[in-house]
């Protein structure tokens, strides 16, 4: 299955206020992603936009950005599947370079958060969900993944210091990344010790919103390889969604959808959980790094604390996950995150993670989530 590739991958630096339009913003990813490739605009079949509305004043911002990218008139389209749009939108152009119709596609995700208020983004957010039944009485993102946290503290015994460890972990390897948002080394104490938000989720347990775009461009086997002397393969896929409405999902101590994105992702590459050299996973709040461990299989369920209390997750130790920073570090401009994340493993399998990279890693895991567990998309590659 290894004749997909990643050719290219780039990102602005994440920011509270960018001070550009949405297409300037595209563009600083775009010519990263561009960088020491054989190719131009020019070369590029088709293009796959991403993001979450409601968040621009432009109404359709697919052919807006294609415009200025100078990509007309090749064909571009619009993907969302909220917080993990553009993982998504690296499924849709994989598909599309399979079915023969495209050989390179360059996947665009973008947010500008900076517009709205934090109280307006949270109430956009939470419209991601159910807006019959859940959001108006408060399902937010941080409540609804509160809600998942007590639900793992009563069934596994996980406490408030677990969750702020990895906080604590994403903080040390934030300072080092350029494009973060947030780059300050947090202390154990520094995170029990903020506001609460929603219990028993604090200030440092959530990420920040951010403007920010990213850029990864794919093509096909052979024109891949005549592209870039670094080619990074797709061998793994997985995509599942569970109930809108939270009160219908079978269980709140693990994500169902990441469970069987990830069973059919490591079908597909044909690895197990213990092949993977380093991971990112979608940390939008502390407890979603910690119920990732173990819904793709790195911990059993209610073990995944342990990883963090032995260092596994660190890059000395078995597993190294988020250590670019995460979500968390990073800051979470919804549409761009999921290629932030696919940027980062790129470069870690390229040996190009000068900041904190991880030794001889050859097969790397994106575990990127949409709203509160309702899209889960799970991308597995390898050089």
């Amino acid at each position: 299955m290894e004749d997909v590739a990643i050719v290219g991958a780039g990102q602005s630096v994440f920011a509270r206020s960018c001070g550009e339009s949405i297409r300037e913003l595209c563009f600083e990813a775009y010519k990263e992603a561009l960088e020491g490739l054989d190719i131009t605009g020019n070369d590029i079949d088709a293009s796959v936009v991403c993001s979450a509305p409601e968040y621009d004043k432009q109404r359709s911002p697919s052919g807006l950005i294609s415009e200025y990218l100078e990509l007309t008139p090749k064909p571009t389209f619009y993907v969302e599947t909220v917080c993990s749009s553009s993982s998504t939108g690296l499924r849709v152009a994989w598909s599309l370079i399979k079915a023969g119709l495209h050989k390179t596609v360059a996947v665009i995700g973008f947010q500008k958060m900076s517009e709205l208020s934090s109280r307006d983004a949270a109430e956009r957010m939470g419209r991601g969900g159910d807006i019959i039944w859940e959001s108006p009485f408060g399902i937010t993102m941080p409540a609804g993944y509160a809600m998942y946290a007590r639900a793992h503290m009563a069934r596994y015994g996980t406490t408030e210091e677990h969750l702020a460890k990895v906080r604590v972990k994403n903080s040390h390897y934030g300072v080092a990344n350029p494009k973060a948002n947030y780059r300050k080394e947090l202390s154990l104490e520094d995170i029990l010790n903020s506001e609460m938000i929603t219990s028993p989720l604090k200030k440092f347990d959530c990420c920040a919103n951010a403007d920010g775009s990213s850029c990864i461009i794919l093509a096909g086997g052979d024109v891949a390889k005549s592209i870039t002397k670094k080619p990074i393969w797709v061998v793994g896929l997985g995509a599942a969604t569970d109930t809108m409405s939270m009160a219908g999902r079978k269980s709140l101590t693990g994500l169902q959808c990441a469970q069987e994105a990830a069973k059919q992702a490591y079908e597909m590459a044909g690895v197990k959980p213990q092949d993977i050299d380093v991971a990112e996973v979608h940390d939008c709040f502390t407890v979603s790094e910690l119920l990732a461990y173990e819904d793709l299989g790195f911990a059993k369920p209610g073990e995944g604390a342990g990883l963090l209390e032995d260092k596994e997750t660190y890059v000395e130790g078995k597993i190294p996950v988020n250590v670019d920073g995460g979500l968390l570090s990073k800051g979470h401009p919804i549409g761009a995150t999921g290629g932030s994340q696919i940027r980062t493993i790129v470069r870690q399998l390229r040996g190009e993670a000068t900041e904190a990279q991880v030794k001889d890693a050859e097969i790397g895991l994106v575990h990127n989530i949409g709203g509160v567990g309702q899209y889960g998309n799970v991308t597995i590659l390898r050089r």
